[in-house]
């Protein structure tokens, strides 16, 4: 048995005050996301967890990359076939979180996941290195392979198919849009009374914001 009941810390780094916070969460995520950046020592900032419920009902997370965030939401980029394609195509209800553990911070939002436009993904994978863009293509992502070895020789032998060639995105991979519907920002205090925050999109698309109990 691993008994892990003695692994504790304080956190002691920051707080999250009422009195120090913007009107919309997005404006919050930027300070805090490129705080991290600059101050956190973290490698990739923009790696987060997604939540879906998949098609046998369970809930299944997984870590992607964020790629970029606007006023509208979150977007990432995916194989819409893959087990987490469909479970979006599915339930477009999905949670992000990010852990900013050198800063003693947590992100978690929930939100609906919709597809960006073609443009949109197509601007994105052609900025990908090629080998990205042909491992986009040779990957059908969440199916069972025989191998290893079965993966890399379908890659070798596109590498000889688009010699000299433009790559073109594959129609069943492209971007997710998560527009928010709910943001709560996690800040750890000492005493484990930590500071939550928690954003609530409203009607007339302006936030509801309060604090939550840790």
């Amino acid at each position: 048995m691993n008994d892990l009941s003695n692994y504790r810390k304080s956190y002691e780094k920051s707080e999250l005050l009422e009195s120090n916070i913007p009107d919309d969460p997005i404006n919050l995520f930027n300070r805090w996301f490129h705080e991290t950046e600059e101050f956190g020592g973290s490698e990739e900032v923009n790696a987060m967890t997604v939540a879906t419920i998949g098609l046998d009902g369970f809930p299944k997370s997984r870590v992607v990359l964020l790629k970029k965030f606007t006023e509208e939401g979150f977007i990432f980029y995916t194989n819409y076939n893959s087990e987490k394609g469909k479970a979006i195509d599915a339930n477009p209800k999905i949670c992000l979180s990010f852990f900013w553990h050198s800063m003693e911070r947590q992100v978690i939002i929930k939100g609906i996941a919709k597809k960006t436009t073609e443009i949109n993904s197509d601007n994105y994978f052609d900025s990908r290195p090629e080998g990205s863009k042909l491992g986009a293509i040779v990957s059908n992502q969440s199916e069972v392979v025989p191998s290893r070895t079965y993966l890399e020789e379908s890659l070798k032998q596109l590498e000889k198919d688009f010699d000299s060639m433009v790559i073109p995105r594959p129609k069943h991979w492209g971007g997710y849009l998560v527009v928010p519907m709910e943001v709560e920002f996690w800040q750890g205090r000492p005493n484990r009374l930590h500071d939550r925050i928690r954003y609530t999109s409203q009607e007339d698309f302006s936030w509801k914001i309060e604090r939550l109990s840790p």
